[in-house]
């Protein structure tokens, strides 16, 4: 075996145990895209050099396998810990440089949400969380969704064994909607009194998402409900434009367009221009200069019937905003993933001094 071959094999052997102290399963080295090219590398040799380079590099296989076995025999014989103890309590701390209770900070998407309660309360809106398990009716019926009705299917979510009254099981929101109903009962009289319901509703939707940069299957949304006498369009988007301008400290350009939801009427799409490139067009935006940030619109009559509100004396507005949506564009965040990924690297640029 030449001189040249001989270095390739100590090239490598270097790379292999360079990794011994970085992996954490050891047994993947011996999975190494390195290793595995020294075998495809027998075939291609001169007959007279594959025996003597196949021998080197099955050596140095084995030499890789006796120190991953050295390793894990070393980490069997460390003393037991009582995972269950309390911190401070054994030696599990001391060990591992576990964090200690005053190291933690709040999660990036709850503290997002703080502030957004804040900025709507300033406004004069009331706040009511959310649930996590609700039933059909609140889901769909309570807002214009019959069933069977198409427009269901753009909702799909998970649903769970246990059913309601009539049979139908109940399921995880995929929409904070789901409080609509529940909100414009418990504050009615608001009504009677001459104020208006003015009511934010926060809280963790589920979908069924193919999970990429821009969308997960479980997020953070709040919905915005406003009734009184004489609301129009207009008191809706001076309301979206006030609370994006608060949130994000400057003026935003907006933009709207027609949709359709079953429970508003009209409907539209609110977009803000791409902070990422300017409203130039880049692959966060899919080139348009937009990026769709609220759903919204004149709420139903319908809606409004089925929470006992006579809807030819009253009119409101409603939206649905992603949390996670609205911070990842404060941020600059391009994968939403990150938030839910429990990366101390990403959740450390949230915590006040950096001590997560």
């Amino acid at each position: 075996m030449n001189d040249e071959l001989t270095a390739e094999i100590a090239k490598v052997r270097e790379q292999l145990l360079g990794q011994l102290n970085q992996v954490q399963n050891k047994r993947e080295i011996l999975r190494s895209p390195s290793l595995k090219s020294l075998y495809s590398r027998i075939s291609t040799l001169d007959p007279q050099q594959r025996a003597g380079f196949g021998q080197a590099v099955n050596a140095l296989k084995n030499e890789i396998e006796k120190l991953i076995q050295s390793d894990i025999s070393n980490t069997a014989e460390l003393p037991p810990i009582d995972i269950t103890a309390p911190f401070g309590s054994d030696k599990a701390s001391e060990r591992f440089g576990l964090l200690t209770a005053d190291s933690g900070s709040i999660h990036p998407l709850m503290r997002e949400q703080d502030l957004i309660c804040e900025i709507f309360s300033n406004m004069g809106f009331s706040t009511m969380e959310s649930r996590e398990i609700d039933d059909d009716w609140h889901m769909f019926g309570s807002l214009n969704f019959p069933e069977g009705h198409p427009a269901r299917d753009d909702y799909d979510t998970f649903n769970i064994v246990q059913t309601d009254e009539q049979g139908h099981p109940l399921l995880s929101p995929a929409h904070t909607s789901t409080m609509q109903n529940r909100a414009l009962q418990a504050y009615q009289d608001e009504l009677k009194h001459g104020r208006p319901i003015a009511v934010i509703l926060p809280g963790r939707v589920f979908r069924h998402e193919d999970v990429d940069v821009r969308h997960e299957h479980t997020f953070y949304q709040f919905e915005g409900i406003y009734v009184a006498e004489g609301v129009t369009i207009g008191n809706l988007i001076a309301t979206l434009v006030s609370f994006l301008e608060s949130y994000y400290q400057k003026n935003v350009s907006f933009s709207t367009q027609p949709f359709y939801f079953p429970f508003t009427e009209p409907s539209l799409e609110f977009s803000i221009g791409c902070p990422f490139c300017d409203q130039q067009g880049c692959h966060i935006c899919s080139g348009s200069g937009w990026i769709e940030l609220i759903g919204c619109g004149m709420i139903h009559p319908n809606v409004l019937k089925a929470a006992g509100i006579d809807p030819n004396k009253y009119q409101g507005f409603a939206w649905g905003c992603g949390i996670d949506r609205l911070a990842m564009m404060k941020y600059g965040i391009e994968d939403v993933r990150l938030f839910k990924s429990g990366r101390l690297e990403f959740l450390r640029q949230f915590s006040p001094g950096g001590n997560l």
